[in-house]
């Protein structure tokens, strides 16, 4: 596939959607053709344990308290403005992500809404969730920065078991839109072409070498003069 015509798809998503998107299919352990791949683990699995919590706070200890709020503030602005934008991945029960940019000032409402775009089948009820502990995003008003999804986070989709039925006919996949499909790995082909490199340069250095570098010439010979004190 010709690098132009991915980089053509890729931006007319971009114009079609609002932001650049991506998808690629995630890498699993094989399975046999009669167990499921889209079966979800067990709540029990997500459970938060006290080595999590202990573990956690270990990673999260500062003495704040040796800093004034100011201070603290001053830090905490300066860190939100180097971080210019969240890339958010949602992954699919299929084993497909989604790949989608936002500004970390966005809400999470921002994400649902591009999700309810792009899903196969937005009519279904759905929700998205972090992992571990498995808990569901409800909070929709909550931006990436304060939610801790910039610059980058992975959140799960799965439809809404306790809204109906409806999810059962549509758990199988395909999740996602036939043209969102159409972009899986396309940010590869996009990626495969590289400047061209200057020839006629190239060939001038290899001929004749860097044509700043002058050739040294010896120094010419000086003439031989006995010293005066040398007595034959």
């Amino acid at each position: 596939m010709d690098s132009q015509f991915a980089k053509e798809k890729l931006d007319a998503a971009k114009q079609n959607y609002g932001r650049d998107i991506r998808v690629f299919e995630t890498t699993t352990t094989s399975k046999t053709s009669n167990e499921p791949i889209i079966d979800e683990e067990p709540d029990e699995f997500f459970e938060f344990t006290a080595e999590d919590y202990y573990r956690i706070l270990a990673t999260k200890k500062e003495d704040k308290f040796l800093k004034t709020k100011k201070i603290r503030e001053a830090e905490e602005a300066a860190r939100r403005s180097r971080i210019t934008k969240a890339v958010i991945r949602v992954r699919f029960p299929d084993n497909h992500t989604l790949e989608a940019t936002f500004h970390p000032s966005e809400t999470m409402q921002s994400l649902v809404d591009l999700l309810t775009k792009v899903v196969a089948q937005p009519n279904l009820p759905f929700y998205i969730y972090t992992t571990p502990p498995k808990k569901q995003i409800k909070d929709m008003s909550q931006d990436f920065y304060s939610a801790g999804f910039a610059p980058g986070a992975i959140v799960y989709f799965s439809y809404d078991q306790s809204k109906g039925d409806d999810h059962v006919g549509a758990a199988s996949g395909p999740f996602l839109k036939e043209d969102i499909m159409l972009l899986k790995g396309l940010e590869l082909v996009a990626e495969e072409e590289k400047p061209e490199v200057n020839q006629g340069a190239t060939k001038l250095v290899a001929a004749g070498g860097s044509p700043a570098v002058q050739e040294r010439k010896p120094a010419a010979d000086k003439k031989m003069v006995k010293p005066k004190w040398l007595r034959m």
